[in-house]
């Protein structure tokens, strides 16, 4: 039996000699449920749609940078299973991160009204739910590793490069 995640959550960082890992938090914009929460890129997955192709497509969406921007995609190896009121249902996210260039910006959609460039342990103290705090550690510890980020990359067709 298979499960197909209802959502995914792609978490955006780079890496620079001189400020170190940051990881993107961008905020919820006002009028829309939980306005006001640093969370990272996340958004549904449209029918027929694979599962890496909404988080890229999400990240292109939410944060308008294009795949010159991306240095490395990877699945976090990691869902994220939470009640949701709204459907009165346990939903599933596929979470996975994107290191891009060190001079990316992100252009926000409408869905956000602010970004920040963040430490790993900021962006833990800002992080809301716990799966959050689980991805920024993962970030942290398995993709800023040299030895264990390439298990967990990706093509930008959504297959492992370790294989």
């Amino acid at each position: 039996m298979s499960l197909r995640p209802d959502l995914v959550e792609c978490w955006v960082f780079r890496v620079s000699d001189h400020a170190g890992p940051e990881i993107l938090l961008i905020r919820r914009a006002p009028g829309r449920i939980f306005a006001g929460l640093w969370q990272c890129v996340t958004g549904g997955i449209e029918p027929g749609e694979r599962v890496p192709a909404a988080a890229l497509r999400e990240f292109h969406e939410e944060i308008g940078l294009d795949d010159d921007a991306i240095e490395a995609f990877y699945d976090l190896d990691q869902v994220a299973p939470f009640y949701d009121e709204g459907a009165d249902a346990v939903v599933v996210s596929a979470i996975f991160a994107i290191r891009v260039r060190t001079d990316s910006e992100p252009l926000l959609s409408h869905e956000h009204d602010a970004a920040r460039w963040v430490s790993p342990d900021e962006a833990g103290r800002l992080a809301v739910w716990p799966s959050y705090a689980e991805s920024i550690r993962r970030v942290r510890d398995q993709l800023l590793d040299p030895e264990m980020a390439p298990w967990f990359e990706m093509t930008l067709a959504g297959e492992r490069r370790a294989r």
